[in-house]
């Protein structure tokens, strides 16, 4: 009781003395000293400055920031990222303020107030994190999607003439929305400041399937071959590799099959090799050329079987292998791809054989189409364009003698027919596409590097006559002439030079008396 009466005397006395402090008198600025029992998530900041605490807590979190946080995927597996990696920050900065003016603000009974209560209980302050969720979707997006297992449709395989099913695998994908809160509430809710885990939200992916409907699968519902007997040897590779990588192909109902997508990417390293392929009318060397017969032969096939085409281009100038619109090109540059849709009730398979270079695409299933029905396809040329004069590129870059020549292609509008016959009578006649087609005359690139002005005269005059034939005749002539002169010796060519020099000077003379 004796005691409280001393407190209650002092107050009396500093109230007393604030108010009679003369008016406009200048009291000392305070100080920006945190007072003593001040804390930060237990963290003594007595005696420090505003700056000296902020710098404190500051280098608290960036520590916290350090902590290890594990992301865990379904499977065991798992990516450690650090805490400030998923955008830890001090949210409530506010605290050092407040901790500045613990005891000076207020009227002197607050002041006083405040200051008891520091020396007795002391005052911490809690030090909020904050973590960003946009950082937190960066680092699941780009760090955990090596934890995305796609499930493995159950599927067939053809052994020795025998369909075998394969079971399929279930798959896990990554829920990216749903991880970012889970991580997001563990590091808001749960985390203790130490090194942690947390399970990513990750979605069930179920393959296709089941062994009972891809055993039904074994009628053959089209088929179709062409040859490339006059490919070289990588345009072979080339169709060989192709057919290859779509071979083995199952297809559900409803599923988009895209060759591009099948037998991409066109490189070496995917079994590729440079040969001829069509680009802008003309034939130039590409890695993966020959990959159209590919996807034409398949094309043919699909169409047999009666699937639903879905994409489909012609080729810039007409193919060999195939009747006119016939055929169905792929063109990484141009965006061209052959793409089809298994709109049948049951799983197809897609089988690609070469042999004795011919290429067999065969499409498998279940046939529910009456025994007593046949499908053929027409092709109908609409127009020609053949080409009249050869045409000659002139090559400075390459020596007398170097000669390319590529074969006319004539140019052509054509359609192609779908007929329907049952018990051999036509019910139905259907356009399936128009296809045209550049008409492109023969060409040859001619080398005219040389330092003879003869040579050069008179390779100039045959290329003058726009005939391929006479600049390949008049090339064998120089040929056959430098041949001949390699052969000679000095003496020889001495003499013939010298009579050369004399029927020249002949002829001037000649000339002078007329």
């Amino acid at each position: 009781m004796k005691k409280l009466g001393f407190k209650l005397a002092g107050m009396a006395l500093m109230m007393a003395l604030f108010a009679l402090a003369p008016k406009g008198t200048v009291q000392a600025a305070p100080d920006d000293t945190i007072p003593q029992g001040v804390t930060a998530a237990g963290m003594d900041l007595s005696g420090m400055t505003r700056d000296e605490a902020t710098a404190a807590i500051s280098s608290y979190v960036s520590a916290l920031g350090e902590k290890k946080v594990q992301l865990m995927s379904e499977d065991g597996g798992s990516v450690s990222v650090t805490a400030g990696a998923l955008g830890l920050s001090w949210k409530n900065r506010g605290i050092v303020e407040e901790a500045v003016n613990l005891g000076r603000r207020g009227n002197i009974v607050a002041r006083y107030k405040a200051k008891e209560d520091l020396e007795h209980k002391g005052r911490d302050h809690e030090i909020e994190l904050e973590f960003d969720r946009d950082a937190i979707a960066g680092v699941v997006e780009g760090q955990c999607g090596q934890f995305n297992r796609e499930a493995v449709d159950a599927h067939l395989t053809r052994v020795n003439g025998s369909f075998q099913v394969e079971e399929g695998q279930t798959g896990y994908i990554v829920d990216e929305a749903a991880s970012v809160s889970a991580i997001y509430d563990y590091m808001t809710g749960e985390w203790n400041h130490e090194d942690g885990s947390v399970l990513l939200a990750m979605t069930v992916d179920e393959p296709q399937g089941k062994a009972e409907d891809l055993l039904k699968v074994k009628d053959v519902l089209g088929t179709f071959t062409t040859s490339y007997s006059s490919s070289g040897n990588a345009r072979s590779k080339n169709v060989a590799n192709g057919c290859e990588l779509i071979d083995g192909t199952t297809l559900y109902p409803g599923e988009t099959f895209s060759t591009y997508d099948a037998v991409k990417p066109f490189s070496e390293e995917n079994g590729y090799y440079m040969a001829g392929s069509y680009l802008n009318g003309k034939v130039v060397d590409s890695i993966g050329g020959g990959i159209c017969q590919v996807s034409t032969t398949l094309y043919n096939a699909v169409l047999r079987a009666e699937l639903e085409v879905t994409e489909r281009h012609n080729h810039s100038m007409i193919v060999t292998y195939v009747d006119p619109s016939a055929d169905a090109a792929i063109a990484e540059s141009a965006g061209k791809d052959f793409q089809f849709v298994n709109n049948t009730d049951y799983p197809i398979y897609i089988e690609g054989r070469t042999e004795n270079k011919k290429i067999t695409f065969t499409i498998y299933g279940v046939e529910t189409r009456d025994s007593g029905r046949t499908v053929v396809y027409e092709s109908e040329v609409l127009e020609k364009t053949v080409p009249e004069n050869d045409q000659i590129v002139q090559d400075a870059s390459q020596p007398v003698g170097f000669i390319q020549v590529s074969s006319a292609h004539i140019g052509y509008k054509a359609q192609l027919w779908k007929v329907v016959k049952e018990d051999g009578r036509e019910v139905s006649r259907e356009k399936v596409n128009s296809s045209t087609y550049q008409m492109s005359p023969k060409t040859a690139t001619v080398g005219t590097a040389t330092e003879d002005p003869n040579v050069s005269n008179m390779l100039q005059a045959a290329i003058a006559t726009s005939s391929i034939s006479e600049v390949q005749n008049t090339l064998a002539n120089i040929k056959a002439a430098q041949e001949a002169a390699a052969a000679l010796t000095p003496e020889e060519l001495a003499a013939i030079a010298a009579a050369q020099a004399a029927a020249q000077q002949a002829a001037q003379d000649a000339a002078a008396g007329n």
